[in-house]
């Protein structure tokens, strides 16, 4: 202790100072071997969720952190998106919602680990895989290979990204949640192209990587020859088959794809909660030791930073936390459940030997047995359609669903199974706001000014057809090709056609001032053809072709290759008798963007303001219009959607916001839909598809950040022709809740904050049928279910016992609970 004297006082001070700080600045060591994660000297599995700072909002992010601790997770994993860190080259961003390293202390502060993958490629269905544009025009550069241009500039990205985060002490060893960081990224799956450039490239990522001094692991994802000084991890929907390069690396899942994305004209994918956590189980029962979800909350691509092409909007990914950040249940609740199971038992399986043993019916039984104690922890997994009765003898005898695992306390009590969901599922509903809905939005308007473009005048011109993201640096979705074309003999251009061969993603074509057509592709080709009769003046004529993307490409090898807009063409005119007149090699005029975009008008702040019309002629099905209205936030704090029916395509903002590109006219297939799903056998992104013949995303996420207390704006940018009347604020909640309780089990059920039950519409003790939103009774039941449950169901929480599974289905419920244990007269 030290001393100081004040007036004649001798006081001891700076104990409890030097205290804290030695807490404050002590580090945490990470380190591995084949069978955990290692920190300060404790011997861990790891759970971890993506959960990316950019498709959320800083308000959002710490109600999505909590919830994924109280998820049962260890750690948040995030990708760096270098595109909007340097939009411009030399030019960073860290603000607002770009402020990852006030994420990673939200992060901390929850008590939860962090993961850095840096890429800085991230593909994750982001534009252009996260590379910024700009990189794309520098002279000499290929991505991704070894090359000198390319590799110092993401040399210089990566050594700001470690910089800054070392300045803010978020590596583990200085205190901070970061234990593992990532760099380059699923390489591996297109690396073979790349030869020998390639291999020499992927050395120098671990080169470089380890030369920054991190003090804590470096992984490549999905790199099978990733140098030893780097883990190799797994990524997909299934890893347990995963073995690892190095014997000594531990079995790390980067990346377990929770659902999939949804793009333009595409029905929306869906995987059970019973197969993503029996992808779990099995992945830890084959010695897995980090696992990672991808997503645990999707988000939004806000603005244009959805990749693919015709990557939409949401990227809700079907996630434990939806969209709006809600619990998606039951995934959340029973990868919950999950997570306590296999954590019950981490002590045993990081240190331990282990044996795999077929049990008969298809079943495994992998038994692990701690070094030190002797004791057991158990998997038994059924990777058959069929259920399987299993006598283990001693240790019992156990009912194993089909493509199911039963995790095993002391190898002979079932803690949990992958195929039981113990937990609610909760049918979310879009709701207007009473008093909002009483009232009719009145809408204002502005044409998009064409009187440059359509009569030929660019910003600059060349005599031939550019690329388009070379030509706009993606500050836009549009670009305009204008040219003219002199005709003597009309008679020989009668009935002729104009033929554009573009790679879109979209084409509006003018001639003479006229719209003579709009043309997209879609399934993925977005090379298409564009021929339409045109009309034809003796004299001068007009050509003007508005080209705009939908995201650009953000996967595959030579992904900075993959062209856009009319590059090349041909652009050509057909005549009488095919007559060709190519057009390709003309002088032709530019434009980058929309003269809206330039003038501002998604800004309410903008001087452009004053142009708006008001009356009662709304214009409708108009292509390229901009339309205005005022509005209420809707009242409470549940998530806020506005539902675009009516709409075209275009983008939108929300008090100059941009809360994405909308496209409410693309439908989906009517085919491949099912009112059921069978999650048993192995998932693929076709499987137990919904939303047939809707729009594929109508509703459009709004932060209650982005919101005003009294007056909002919403502006829309319509391209192809909507009607604005239909559109309306809506809040998201939950509806309906279900679940069935299992014997031995506690069954927790409850709505969101501030909600309460207000009617139970089902009950049934014994075999109800049917899925959540439409049970019904089955053969056995016992007949005073719903009355019993019904006198109870005031209470905040109720504890009911059960003999046999149990469906119930609440409305608006708080808090519901249900046990089931012995006794068949329970609910009489």
């Amino acid at each position: 202790m030290q001393c100081i004297w004040i007036n004649n006082k001798l006081l001891p001070i700076l104990a409890l100072l030097c205290s804290c700080l030695s807490v404050l600045a002590a580090g945490t060591s990470v380190s591995y071997d084949s069978s955990a994660i290692i920190i300060n000297g404790e011997r861990r599995v790891i759970f971890s969720g993506s959960i990316h700072y950019t498709r959320s909002t800083p308000e959002m992010w710490p109600d999505l952190i909590q919830k994924a601790k109280e998820g049962g997770l260890d750690a948040i994993e995030t990708y760096v998106f270098w595109d909007q860190h340097e939009p411009q080259r030399r030019k960073y961003d860290f603000s607002g919602k770009l402020d990852f390293i006030k994420f990673f202390k939200l992060v901390q502060e929850a008590g939860l680990y962090a993961f850095l993958r840096i890429g800085p490629y991230v593909c994750a269905e982001w534009n252009y895989g996260g590379f910024p544009v700009w990189l794309h025009n520098l002279p000499g550069i290929q991505l991704r290979t070894d090359n000198k241009i390319f590799k110092d500039e993401m040399q210089t990205f990566t050594t700001k990204i470690v910089d800054l985060c070392k300045e803010a002490k978020l590596f583990a060893p200085q205190g901070g949640p970061i234990i593992f960081a990532q760099i380059e990224n699923e390489y591996g799956n297109i690396m073979k192209p790349y030869g020998e450039a390639g291999k020499s490239y992927i050395q120098w990522c671990a080169n470089m990587a380890l030369s920054l001094n991190i003090g804590v692991p470096w992984i490549m994802c999905q790199q099978s020859d990733a140098p030893q000084s780097m883990i190799n991890t797994c990524n997909g929907f299934y890893c347990d088959g995963f073995k690892p390069n190095n014997p000594k690396s531990p079995k790390m899942w980067t990346e377990n794809w929770t659902g999939w994305y949804k793009t333009w004209g595409g029905k929306d994918p869906y995987r059970a909660a019973e197969d993503v956590a029996f992808a779990v189980a099995r992945f830890f029962q084959a010695g897995g030791v980090f696992q990672n979800y991808y997503m645990y909350h999707g988000g939004t691509n806000f603005g244009r930073t959805s990749g693919g092409p015709f990557i939409v909007t949401s990227y809700e990914y079907h996630a434990p936390l939806d969209e709006f950040g809600n619990l998606n249940q039951p995934k959340w609740g029973h990868l919950k459940q999950l997570h306590a199971a296999i954590k019950s038992g981490e002590k045993v399986l990081t240190n331990s030997t282990s044996s795999t043993k077929q049990i008969g019916n298809g079943t495994d039984l992998t038994t692990y047995v701690s070094n030190s104690t002797g004791q057991k922890f158990c998997f038994l997994s059924n990777v058959n359609l069929e259920d399987a009765n299993v006598d283990l003898q001693k240790d019992g005898k156990y009912l194993v669903p089909a493509w199911s695992v039963s995790i095993l306390d002391g190898c002979n009590k079932e803690i949990y199974n992958t195929a039981k969901v113990n937990t609610q599922t909760s049918l979310m509903e879009k709701k207007s706001d009473g008093a909002e809905n009483s009232t009719k939005l009145s809408w204002s308007w502005v044409p998009e000014s064409m009187n440059d473009t359509l009569s030929g005048k660019g910003s600059f011109t060349d005599t031939k057809l550019l690329e388009q993201k070379a030509a706009t640096v993606d500050v836009s979705d549009y670009l305009w090709y204008m040219t003219s074309v002199d005709i003597d003999n009309v008679t020989q251009w009668t009935d002729a056609k104009l033929h554009v061969n573009t790679t879109g993603h979209v084409l509006h074509a003018y001639v003479n001032q006229q719209l003579i057509g709009s043309q997209w592709e879609a399934r993925g080709n977005f090379r298409f053809v564009f021929e339409q009769p045109v009309t034809l003046k003796s004299g001068t004529n007009t050509i003007s072709l508005l080209s705009a993307t939908v995201g650009l490409q953000n996967y595959g090898s030579f992904l900075d290759l993959t062209p856009t807009g009319i590059a090349g063409g041909p652009v050509q005119l057909i005549g009488k008798g095919n007559v060709v007149k190519d057009l390709s090699s003309n002088q032709w005029s530019y434009k980058v963007g929309l003269n809206g975009e330039d003038r501002r008008l998604y800004d309410v702040h903008s001087p452009s303001g004053s142009n708006w019309t008001l009356n009662n002629r709304l214009p409708k099905r108009v292509p390229m219009m901009w339309y205005k209205t005022e509005f209420k936030a809707p009242s409470g704090t549940d998530p806020v959607a506005v539902d675009l029916k009516g709409m075209g395509k275009g983008q939108a903002w929300v008090n100059g916001q941009s809360i994405g590109r909308f496209w409410p006219a693309y439908i989906a297939d009517k085919t491949g839909c099912s009112q059921t799903c069978d999650y048993r056998g192995r998932y693929h992104t076709g499987n137990c598809m919904s939303n047939c013949a809707h729009p594929t995303q109508r509703w459009y996420h709004i932060p209650r950040s982005f919101l005003n207390k009294d007056e909002n704006t919403l502006i829309l940018f319509e391209e192809i022709g909507g009607t604005p009347s239909p559109v309306s604020f809506q809040t998201v909640t939950i509806g309906t809740l279900c679940g069935s309780a299992y014997e031995g089990n506690m069954l927790e059920m409850s709505c969101q904050t501030g909600h309460t039950i207000s009617e139970i519409q089902f009950a049934s003790f014994g075999d109800p049928q049917g899925t959540c939103g439409s049970f019904k009774k089955g053969t056995c039941e016992a007949a005073n279910s719903l009355s019993a449950i019904q006198k109870v169901s005031k209470a905040q929480a109720i504890e009911i016992d059960l003999a046999y599974d149990s469906g119930i289905k609440l409305k608006n419920s708080y808090e519901f609970m249900a046990r089931q244990v012995g006794g068949r007269d329970a609910l009489m």
